[in-house]
């Protein structure tokens, strides 16, 4: 069996083990510029050429590297449209989505955007504008985006920790945001709430929160996709609630594996772009042992084989990850402590650290251990050496895009 290792794959074998393997089911995947034309003709609400005048400046928010979507093809699909409707390419900006990422260099937007590179900036957390508040927070959205006359999006609807699923108002309301967003629906209150969980939107409060942010921003119109492990599975076009509901629809039925057992050991692949750092590589651990079923037995193990070339990550969201598991002594003592609270970024400490009290989690085949190891993880050179002989192991090639429910 191969698992993916950045951009490639590793041969997995554990002859002593008896293992299972949670595959997705899936559905027939879809030419994403075919299925991205037929979405713009049919949109969720009004066209696209109604919401945008042809002397609009347009700002069309897109996701950073860290997203597995074709952002060019979505964006060659809605640029074309604007310029059948008149609009000029140079009254166009997109604006890369990062929230608390690291900014793209020049060499990474060119090769995730292609053509349409020179029309690209990043997005700039200092450079905000205020649109309002959701339940006292401030909404604040960059300043290129807030002042254009017509906000567009791309996006991936995917399964997400928190959202449920991603995509929709998010790559605005978070990618093109500030600081007090992401405060307050990732503070230990918002994910402490009944319905914030991996897979469902419907009742989830921090979802409402993003629509309703997406709302005060002002978002006309959204491109977005799902996927699968085999490929994309579906684009829709138009209103950002109506798009997520859509998709995930079509990424729940697709992606939902029943399991009945309970494991020694689940391995959780990720490959690139998401195992580029421990920051985002983790999401594969807590996506597994969060989920609606989690696999394990009582103390059991999680693995992930991940690369790991930018180590912990560059950004600030990253820092804060790392200062905080580094520094900890021991994950029971970490958890009770950012129940208080903690800075926006190290959320995802604090869910690693929810995982932490009840199993192991082991980093495979990275390029950097002592990293793992800092952070009340283990490193191995390989997944065999973190699973032990006879282990009942349960293999999930793509953990972030599989939902783990009850059989």
């Amino acid at each position: 069996m191969n698992l993916p290792l950045g951009t490639e794959t590793i041969e997995l074998r554990l002859p002593e083990c008896d293992v299972s393997v949670a595959t997705p089911s899936g559905i027939d995947t879809v030419d994403v510029r075919t299925a991205a034309e037929r979405a713009l003709q049919n949109p969720h609400g009004a066209p696209l050429e109604s919401r945008v005048a042809p002397d609009d400046d347009v700002a069309i928010v897109v996701t950073d590297g860290t997203r597995t979507v074709p952002d060019d093809v979505l964006l060659s699909a809605l640029l074309e449209r604007l310029a059948d409707h008149g609009v000029a390419r140079e009254r166009v900006t997109v604006v890369v989505g990062l929230g608390l990422h690291r900014p793209m260099t020049e060499a990474e937007i060119d090769a995730m955007l292609g053509p349409h590179a020179d029309l690209a900036v990043n997005h700039d957390p200092d450079d905000i504008v205020t649109v309002g508040a959701v339940d006292g927070c401030p909404i604040e959205i960059g300043t290129p985006v807030a002042k254009a006359d017509s906000i567009l999006s791309t996006g991936v609807v995917e399964p997400h920790q928190y959202a449920g699923f991603s995509g929709g108002a998010k790559t605005v309301a978070i990618g093109a945001g500030s600081e007090s967003l992401i405060r307050y629906t990732h503070g230990p209150e918002m994910l402490a709430r009944d319905g914030v969980r991996l897979g469902r939107i419907d009742g989830n409060p921090f979802r409402n929160a993003l629509d309703r942010a997406g709302d005060l921003a002002e978002i006309d119109f959204c491109l977005n996709l799902t996927h699968g492990p085999n490929g994309v599975l579906g684009v829709a076009a138009g209103d950002h609630r109506a798009i997520v509901r859509e998709l995930a629809t079509v990424a729940r039925d697709a992606l939902s594996v029943p399991v009945d057992d309970e494991f020694d050991a689940v391995v959780c692949g990720v490959g690139a772009p998401k195992d580029a750092n421990l920051y985002q590589a983790t999401r594969a651990a807590t996506y597994v042992a969060l989920g609606d079923r989690n696999p394990l037995r009582p103390g059991g193990k999680l693995v992930i084989p991940a690369e790991l070339p930018e180590g912990v990550g560059a950004g600030d969201g990253e820092k804060r990850f790392y200062r905080r598991l580094r520094t900890a002594p021991d994950a029971e003592t970490l958890y009770e402590e950012m129940r208080r609270g903690y800075q926006p970024g190290a959320q995802r400490a604090f869910v690693v650290a929810r995982v932490l009290r009840e199993h192991d989690i082991t980093v495979a085949n990275s390029t950097s251990p002592a990293v793992v190891e800092d952070c009340l993880m283990s490193a191995r050179a390989d997944v065999a050496d973190a699973v032990e002989p006879g282990s009942d192991v349960l293999v999930v090639p793509d953990a972030l895009n599989t939902l783990l429910v009850e059989g």
